[in-house]
This record gives structure tokens, C-alpha cells and sequence, in this order.
């Protein structure tokens, strides 16, 4: 198919000149493709059925690369200047404003036509399997009849983020008008259906926020009734999600997501208990919505099962008990596999949420039953209580360091309250400007700065060594200088030792979730890239000598 496709381009069959000069890439695929295969195959005009099917296949592929070269052919697409080469419009899941935009030459330029068929071909080529399959377009909340159970894993839509179905009008317009005559039933509208798409979108209901809301909710909640209906129980249901936890609104106890509460009330609602959780990596780095910003790096599969129907009830304090008992075990076992910081909060939902799907329900003091989004509001407040009592691993410095981070980052304060801060946990501020984390000058204290810190640092020489400095050395060796990398963070890691240097990122944690509260992006970030290169660092310190190949993710 990929040879007939790329024979059509290479011949010139396809684009095909049209009108007065122009050349049109969207009326003739299917009718090039079927040339195409009659050409190579020896065939007469009137195609065989089979050889017919093989034609609209070669021809979807034309369409499909048609798509692409849409995505960088249009009037918001802007230069690269750093890479010289063309920034499609499509680097996110919305349409921005452009304020100049550049264009190529479809046929010789820096982006051609056949630059995305190769693409679309790369894609294709990798889909080699000995099994056939096929693909449905249903509605999620409508009952199907089948004989056959299915094994379900889904990503279910994200509230209000993303308008997928107005965004498809983008590339819809363009294979409509190409590929109607072979899937006439897929390209019967205008335009893409939007009725039926699960968004919370307002305008779609007259500016109403609350109809959109609940229309979304009671749409989720029928999915995953069906879903329920038709899942095989000898196998666990996965849903993927990637959220952001605690962005907006709040509960009784804390901040909480509406977007991982609707799908976490339609899915419980259905009699669904989340059994684990499994983080994955699934987010590129250099993708444009994580430049500069606590984009998360992963998803999160809730593994669910049905819930007994025998499950017991509880109070909220039983609840809030068992979630003390079991979450700190389960944020240790998420910080062994190197979960990123900027995960943390969203991946804890899973085993807190595991604590609250297996009762029946859990009542409140009055006797009604407690929202999921308390439960949510609940399980950051124990997060944050955990992450608080970790401290005790750090020596008193440290400790009083992480406090007066909080309260003052690295800007000055009053040398009375950061004396009494010391005295509460047994330390001094004298001691701690000879440790060489600490400026006091002026009745004025301040924490110095990583770039303030001794470049020539040497852990074996240090006489009062904290976790504190450790840290803050490791993430400058890591992220600020021209020398700066992995290699020169593993060589300070070595001088440390395993121990030390696992402390040392057992803090990064701590301040990541200091400065996403405070909302201190950048230096979020820094902490953050320290737990995400600690593989790679610990690699190269075990054995100098090593090369580590950097780490590559399945951009969904």
C-alpha cells in the first residue's frame, strides 16, 4: 500500500493540475489511488472488488497525508527560528493566535507533500501485526449487543479541556471533500457531529456552566454504566487520565479537581472500586505546553474492578484511619519508581481513592454520604501530612531551612523569627551560616541562593553537612552552568554516597510541592528535573565509565 501511495506522489498523479495552472490535493486521492493500483498491478480499468478495498486503503493513506501537510500548511503556522524549519499549528490541542505566520512551497519546500506521506508512512509501517482488526465508530453511552465480553481500557474525556470535536473541523473539512466516496457513512455531515460529544463546554448550552456540567456527568456516568455492562469481570478495566489534581475549586477539606471528581463519581457511581494504580510516563519533555511550566509528565491507569456487593460501610473517621495507614506506604512505593514531583498529587489519587472505592459508601457525621470530592480534598491533606513527617529523616538545619523556604523562599526576614525557628528545633542561626546555607546581617536573615553557594563544593570537607545544601548543590550541578548535566550531578552524587544523595532527593519532593503551592514555577522546575534525571544520575555514579542513553516517552 505504502508503495502504491508513495508511486502515486513520485509520478505526479497526485497532486493533479486543475483549473488555470492550480494544483488541488484533495479531489483526487481516491480517484488516483484506484489509478495507482490498476498501473502497478497490471489490472484493467474496472478494479476488482479486492483490489477496489486495497485502492481505498492506499487512497485513506493519501488522505491521511493530507492531513498532516495541512497541520503545517496554513495561516497560523510560524518559523522556527532556533531549528530553521516550520512550527506547525498544532503543537498543543488548540488553535492560537499568530500574529505572522510563514509558508513553503508544498511541492519543494522545507515541509513538502511528501515529507508528511512519509510520515503518515513511518506511522503506518509500524503498525505491522499477524492479526487483523477492526474499528467502530460508537457511542460510548449507547448499550450494544454483543455475545462476546470485552476487556476495556479507555481515556475518558478531560471535563472541559479540550474541544476535540471542534478542533476536528480543522482537518474534517479536508477529507470530507477527499475521502467521502469511500466512507460516505464517516463523511455524511457537514461538519463533525457535536450533540453527542461528552464536553463540558458552556456555550454549547447557552452560556450555562451548571447544564454543561451536569449534561457532562450524566453522559460520563451512562458510559461507564455501559462499560460496567460489558466488561469481562475475569479481567480489571483501565482508565487513563492525566488530570491535573487540585487546579480549581475546593472542598470541605482542601483543594480538589473537578475534573477528577466528575470521572471519579461516574465511575464509582457505577459500582466500579479502584483496585491500583499504575503511573506511566507518557508525555514528552520538550513538548510546547511543558516549556517553563509544571506540566505533568504522566499519566495515571486506575486499575478498577466492580465492587463487591457485600462491601461494609464506614465513618469518615475509618476512612480517614485506613487512608493514614496505607497512603504513606503507597507514596514510598510511588517515590522508589522515581515518580516526577509534578506526578505526585495526581498519582496518590489512585491508592487514596483504592481506600474509599472499597466501602459501600463512607458517611459523614450527619449520616450522608461523603462526596468524592471531600474524599479528594481528604487524600491531599494526608499527602501533605506525610510529605510533612518525612522531614524527620533531615537533620534540625534542614528543617528549619524547609520552614523558612516556606515563609520566605530566599528573600530576607527578621533575624527574631528565624532565632526562635532555630530554637524550636534545636539549632542556631549561627550554625547554620557555618554551614554555608545562610546569610544574617542587618537583623536580617536570608537563605543564600543555589548560584551563591561554593562552586568547588567538596562533601568530604564540609563540617556541617546537611541535607539542605546537598540538595541545592545537586540541582546546580544538574541544571545551572555550562558544565552543567547529569554526568557533573553524578560525580557529586558519588562523593555523597547512595545514602546521602537518597535523602538528598527525598527533600527535592518536599520543596517541589513547597514551591507548587507558592507558586514558584521555575523553581519547581528545578527539583523537579532533579527526581526525573535521578536514574540516569545514580547510572553514571555507579559506574563512571557508562553512557546513558536519554530517556525517550510515547507522546499521546
Amino acid at each position: 500500500m505504502l508503495r502504491d501511495a508513495e508511486a502515486a506522489i513520485a509520478t505526479g498523479a497526485w497532486p493533479s493540475a486543475t483549473g488555470s495552472g492550480g494544483t488541488t490535493f484533495t479531489d483526487r486521492p481516491e480517484v488516483t489511488a484506484h489509478e495507482a493500483v490498476a498501473d502497478n498491478s497490471d489490472a484493467s480499468a474496472q478494479l476488482s472488488a479486492t483490489a477496489a478495498g486495497y485502492a481505498d486503503a492506499v487512497a485513506t493513506y493519501l488522505g491521511l497525508s493530507l492531513s498532516r501537510f495541512a497541520d503545517f500548511s496554513n495561516s497560523i503556522c510560524s518559523w522556527d527560528a532556533g531549528n530553521t524549519n516550520m512550527r506547525q499549528l498544532f503543537a498543543r490541542q488548540a488553535i492560537p493566535m499568530a500574529w505572522d505566520f510563514a509558508e513553503t512551497n508544498p511541492l519543494e519546500g522545507v515541509v513538502t507533500i511528501k515529507d508528511a506521506a512519509d510520515w503518515a508512512a513511518g506511522a503506518i509501517d509500524g503498525l505491522r501485526t499477524p492479526r487483523a482488526g477492526s474499528v467502530m465508530q460508537l457511542d460510548s453511552a449507547a448499550r450494544v449487543d454483543r455475545q462476546a465480553r470485552a476487556v476495556i481500557s479507555t481515556d475518558p474525556p478531560y471535563y472541559d479541556n479540550i474541544g476535540y470535536a471542534d478542533l476536528s473541523d480543522f482537518f474534517y473539512v479536508w477529507l470530507r471533500r477527499s475521502l467521502k466516496g469511500v466512507y460516505p457513512d464517516l463523511f455524511a455531515t457537514l461538519l463533525t457531529p457535536k450533540p453527542q460529544e461528552l464536553v463540558a463546554t458552556p456555550y454549547r448550552f447557552g452560556g450555562d456552566r451548571q447544564k454543561a456540567q451536569v449534561s457532562f456527568e450524566h453522559g460520563l456516568g451512562k458510559a461507564f454504566a455501559r462499560m460496567r455492562e460489558a466488561h469481562d469481570s475475569r479481567f480489571p478495566l483501565t482508565v487513563y487520565y492525566a488530570y491535573k489534581q487540585a487546579e480549581t475549586g475546593d472542598s470541605d477539606a482542601g483543594p480538589a479537581s473537578t475534573g477528577w471528581e466528575t470521572m471519579l463519581t461516574g465511575l464509582l457511581g457505577t459500582g466500579f472500586r479502584i483496585t491500583g494504580t499504575w503511573p506511566m510516563r507518557t508525555e514528552q519533555q520538550q513538548r510546547s505546553v511543558a516549556a517553563g511550566t509544571n506540566a505533568l509528565a504522566s499519566s495515571v491507569v486506575l486499575v478498577c474492578r466492580p465492587r463487591s456487593e457485600d462491601a461494609s460501610l464506614a465513618t469518615r473517621r475509618e476512612f480517614q484511619a485506613v487512608l493514614r495507614t496505607e497512603l504513606p506506604e503507597a507514596l514510598k512505593h510511588l517515590q522508589r519508581g522515581n515518580i516526577a514531583p509534578v506526578d505526585l498529587a495526581q498519582a496518590s489519587i489512585g491508592p487514596g481513592m483504592a481506600v474509599f472505592s472499597r466501602y459501600s459508601r463512607v458517611v459523614e457525621a450527619d449520616g450522608s454520604a461523603m462526596s468524592v470530592r471531600t474524599a479528594l480534598g481528604l487524600i491531599n491533606q494526608a499527602l501533605d501530612e506525610i510529605l510533612a513527617e518525612q522531614e524527620g529523616e533531615f537533620d534540625p538545619d534542614t528543617r528549619w531551612a524547609i520552614a523558612w523556604f516556606d515563609l520566605h523562599g530566599t528573600a530576607p526576614g527578621p533575624f527574631g523569627d528565624a532565632d526562635n525557628m532555630s530554637r524550636a528545633r534545636n539549632t542556631s542561626v549561627q550554625g547554620m551560616v557555618e554551614a554555608g546555607i545562610l546569610e544574617a546581617k542587618a537583623g536580617k536573615v536570608r537563605l543564600l541562593r543555589r548560584d551563591e553557594l561554593p562552586a568547588d563544593w567538596d562533601p568530604a570537607t564540609d563540617k556541617r553537612l546537611t541535607v539542605w545544601e546537598m540538595t541545592q548543590q545537586l540541582v546546580r550541578r544538574l541544571t545551572e552552568g555550562e558544565a552543567a548535566g547529569e554526568a557533573a550531578a553524578a560525580e557529586l552524587a558519588r562523593k555523597l554516597g547512595a545514602g546521602n544523595a537518597g535523602v538528598a532527593r527525598d527533600l527535592a519532593y518536599r520543596l517541589y510541592l513547597v514551591c507548587e503551592r507558592k507558586k514558584w514555577a521555575q523553581e519547581a522546575l528545578a527539583y523537579n528535573a532533579l527526581v526525573v534525571a535521578w536514574p540516569q544520575i545514580m547510572q553514571l555514579a555507579a559506574s563512571p565509565t557508562a553512557t546513558v542513553e536519554p530517556q525517550t516517552s510515547l507522546d499521546l
